[in-house]
């Protein structure tokens, strides 16, 4: 028996995602739905919880859903868990990006053009997700950017630099008077910053390179990063 919240205003997420977690382990459902937030607190108060979905299996209470992963020996995700998948999934679809946009434009899928587009996708993507909340990312960035240090509104600044310098680079050397300092501006200052604070002063620290509210250490990331962006800016420079 499944009792979950399904309302105008609110279908929970977590009903759902139990209701197809049973029927995945091969249960039938009763699937009794709250139309209303009366219903959903009065049920609680009755079997004194404080949340819903709430599962049943042969009468006996589960619990909720990350109650009910556990009752099938299924991981349960840590909130607080350090996890590189944000990194994975940005650097994955720049080069997908990358090695198709090669290919619609010269048929081959790896060049010199597939190369330099990875960085620049990965720039911008980075890019929007530090832009999603500049806040979150420049109270995160300012725990260790030297530059920002001093003169904190470079902060609010940083992810449009990236954003723009990115986009130039795509675009095959326009602008390169633009694209080429910012990139080596930022990048390099980023570098210096990120090898300070983890391998001069071994802090502990989470990485602003996907967002200020990631999980993702300060370290190798952050410093290949910024060394992308101060290499492809010398590509640039030289070539």
């Amino acid at each position: 028996m499944l009792y979950r919240m399904v309302t105008p205003e609110h279908i929970c997420p977590f009903g759902l995602k139990s209701l197809d977690l049973l029927h995945r382990q091969g249960f039938d459902v009763e699937d009794h739905q709250f139309k209303s937030r009366a219903e959903t607190d009065a049920f609680m108060a009755s079997e004194h919880v404080d949340t819903t979905p709430q599962i049943f299996i042969a009468g006996n209470r589960v619990g909720g859903y990350d109650d009910l992963r556990r009752y099938f020996h299924q991981p349960v995700a840590d909130p607080n868990a350090t996890s590189y998948q944000p990194v994975v999934a940005v650097f994955a679809t720049a080069l997908a990006m990358a090695l198709a946009g090669t290919w619609a434009t010269t048929g081959t899928l790896i060049s010199v053009r597939s190369g330099e587009w990875f960085v620049a996708f990965s720039m911008c993507i980075l890019a929007i997700l530090k832009l999603q909340n500049l806040e979150t990312f420049s109270n995160m960035f300012l725990g260790y950017d030297l530059f920002a240090q001093r003169v904190v509104r470079y902060a609010y600044v940083y992810p449009f630099g990236e954003a723009v310098s990115g986009v130039l680079m795509i675009a095959g050397g326009l602008f390169k008077w633009i694209a080429i300092p910012i990139a080596l501006f930022i990048g390099g200052i980023g570098a210096i910053s990120v090898f300070k604070a983890v391998y001069i002063d071994r802090r502990e620290l989470k990485c602003a390179c996907v967002g200020g509210s990631s999980k993702v250490p300060l370290g190798f990331v952050s410093l290949t990063e910024n060394l992308m962006m101060v290499g492809m800016a010398t590509w640039m420079a030289v070539r």
